[in-house]
This record gives C-alpha cells, structure tokens and sequence, in this order.
C-alpha cells in the first residue's frame, strides 16, 4: 500500500504542476479574447487567426487541465445522492465510477486519438512496384487563408490530456481504495507536496 500511496502522490504532483502551467495559459486566452474583441469593436476588423488562437487555446485549456481539475473535485457530477452519502460510500462510488467508466472511456479516447494526431502530422505512402513505403510529413494546419499553421498540436493534445486524466483516475482509485479499507487517503499538502 505504501507504493500506491506513493504513486498517487506522484501523480497528483504531476497534474498539480500542470494546471499551475494551463493556468498561465489562461491568461493567455483572456488576452487575445480582448484583443479580438478591441479589433472587432473598435476597428471592425478581425483577423482568422487571433479567433483560430481563441479556440486552440480553449481546448488546450480544458484538455491538458483535466487532470488537474479531477485533482481538485472540479467536475461536474450529480451531487443530490452523492454529497449526501458517507466517505466510504462516496469512495465506492468512485471505485466503480473509475473502474467501468473513466479507464475504458480514457483508454477509447487515447487508442482512437492516436491515429486521429498521426494522419494530421505525416502519411505513409505505398510505392508497390519498389514494394517499401514512403512517409510524407503533412504538418496539418488550418485551411482558411491566415489561419494557424500548427493545427496538428492541438489534435496531440487530446492523447495527453486523457493520458494526464487517466493518470489522475488512477490517483482517485488509489485514494479510494484506501478510505474503502479503512485507511487515511494519500494527497498533497497546500503547497502541492506528498503529504499523508
């Protein structure tokens, strides 16, 4: 138990550390949905690229900040029974939650996904009469005219997003492995360090 403990604590480090970065990004979003707006309203203009950015780094935002607001309890879920019910009952509802939903869903996503980066990044072309194959990098990128070039890391954020998700499922079932046995939860302290 005490290495599970110990990977939990890792894997709560990790998303902490993560959505402390996304939150910069944050700031980010804020200020070029000004920039846009200030373009849009004072100068009646806008420009494809600044409305693609808004939406690139939204899904930045909520794909690679799953995790981390997984860690804080910030999902929404149907509280009514749920917040009204013991620890222990709420630690078995995550058990299961974890067990039947969240790993084969974040495993699904992340199998599927996969494919889905490697189409928008490079092709592999079959050249018969040499019998070998060729790979043709496409670099994928929005095809309105100004729009963002770099499409294709976007699409990457969806494996890890449900990579660094999945990671933090398995920190949930870890924790609630323990409160079912009868034993104190890992987690990190305020300042984001293991603490028991």
């Amino acid at each position: 138990m005490d290495f599970l403990a110990r990977l939990a604590i890792r894997i709560d480090t990790i998303n902490e550390w993560v959505g402390r970065g996304v939150s910069w990004v944050t700031t980010l979003m804020v200020a070029v949905v000004f920039v846009d707006v200030v373009m849009r309203y004072l100068f009646a203009t806008s420009f494809v690229f600044t409305q693609e950015l808004e939406w690139h780094l939204f899904g930045f935002i909520f794909l690679i900040g799953a995790g981390y607001t997984l860690l804080h309890d910030g999902h929404v879920r149907v509280d009514i029974i749920y917040q009204k019910l013991s620890p222990k009952a709420q630690a078995w509802i995550n058990l299961v939650g974890c067990t039947l939903f969240m790993l084969p869903g974040c495993l699904l996503i992340i199998y599927t996904s996969i494919s889905f980066v490697a189409d928008a990044i490079y092709v592999v072309n079959q050249t018969p009469q040499a019998g070998h194959s060729a790979i043709t990098f496409v670099w994928e990128g929005s095809p309105d005219p100004g729009g963002i070039p770099l499409r294709f890391l976007l699409k990457a954020c969806i494996p890890v997003g449900f990579v660094l998700f999945l990671m933090q499922g398995a920190s949930l079932f870890i924790k609630s492995l323990f409160i079912v046995r009868g034993l104190e939860a890992p987690g990190l302290d305020v300042d984001g360090k293991g603490a028991h």
